[in-house]
């Protein structure tokens, strides 16, 4: 989704990716989810939109957001960055198999407090996100963390597969 102009920088982050990369762990699991998918609902599959992230694309980010509101939503790179920046995170959705996502409440990477998954059931009784989208994010869940992967509290697209603790003690920073 950073390879188009229609993210929250409102820019172009990636000019020649148009694939998505994981360290091979995450992706393991990532096929282990999408099969635990296709087991509970053969009509979805699993739509990724962001995996691993070089550390430059995460100083683009942080510096559109750094002085905003949605800093909040960015790991800042003098800090380490995040779980993307090593591979180990994913910005997933589910979709049908004509590729077109199913209602989630939000679009993947809207940095409001609808996007967080411990009001989901607030924001249903609120009429802010439909039961409907309340289930596919619980589907989508319950799919990942089968798989291995741990929801972020604050974005129902985002999953770790590991700690930032375990990231920066195991594995190595993309440049």
């Amino acid at each position: 989704m950073y390879a188009r102009a229609d993210n929250f920088c409102g820019t172009v982050l990636y000019d020649d990716l148009r694939e998505a990369y994981l360290h091979h762990r995450a992706a393991a699991a990532l096929v282990k989810a999408q099969k635990r998918l296709k087991q509970l609902r053969p009509d979805l599959s699993i739509i990724v939109f962001d995996a691993a992230r070089p550390m430059s694309i995460q100083q683009r980010m942080w510096d559109a957001v750094k002085h905003t509101d949605h800093s909040f939503y960015v790991s800042n790179p003098a800090n380490g960055g995040g779980l993307h920046n090593y591979g180990l995170a994913v910005d997933i959705s589910l979709c049908t198999l004509q590729g077109d996502t199913i209602p989630m409440g939000t679009k993947v990477d809207a940095m409001t407090r609808l996007s967080h998954i411990d009001r989901e059931a607030e924001l249903v009784k609120q009429h802010r996100i439909s039961a409907q989208a309340k289930r596919n994010r619980e589907l989508l869940r319950d799919v990942m963390t089968y798989a291995g992967f741990k929801p972020l509290r604050t974005e129902w697209w985002h999953f770790n597969f590991r700690t930032r603790a375990q990231a920066k003690k195991y594995y190595k920073v993309i440049k």
